[in-house]
């Protein structure tokens, strides 16, 4: 057999992308559970850091004191009125840091629970509608 005497041609394959068409039909209550549970933590842990850090440096700079001092000073009656007021107790490490655990504790709580209804609502509503499509492709 002889070869063509012309150029050498070459044929290139066009890019073909692979499509899937999936629909998601149904979440797992039990699986976002865990996974919102998860992540709230890990946010009530950074709330919790962001607070203590935010605390150190206000406290360095002195703010909490200068709020004392002018609390008191707005307070204090010159005729014997005493108003009971402790401003140097609200700004405690101990009493800021209890309510951020407790803030923290109850967004944890709901955080968890809204995202479990709502996973069971969105069965509720996919099965009377059929979920939502998805259009995956895969490209080189």
């Amino acid at each position: 057999m002889m070869a063509p005497n012309g150029p050498a041609t070459t044929v290139k394959a066009g890019k073909s992308t692979r499509k899937a068409h999936l629909s998601v039909s149904r979440v797992e209550p039990w699986s976002v559970m865990r996974f919102s549970f998860v992540i709230s933590l890990v946010c009530f842990i950074i709330l919790f850091v962001a607070v203590i850090v935010l605390y150190g440096i206000l406290s360095g700079l002195g703010v909490f004191t200068a709020i004392t001092d002018l609390i008191t000073s707005l307070t204090e009656g010159g005729e014997g009125d005493e108003l009971n007021l402790r401003p140097e107790t609200w700004f405690s490490p101990g009493r800021v840091l209890g309510y951020t655990g407790l803030i923290g504790a109850l967004n944890i709580i709901l955080i968890t629970s809204l995202s479990t209804i709502g996973a069971m609502l969105y069965n509720l509503a996919a099965d009377l509608v059929g979920g939502f499509d998805i259009t995956l492709s895969e490209t080189e």
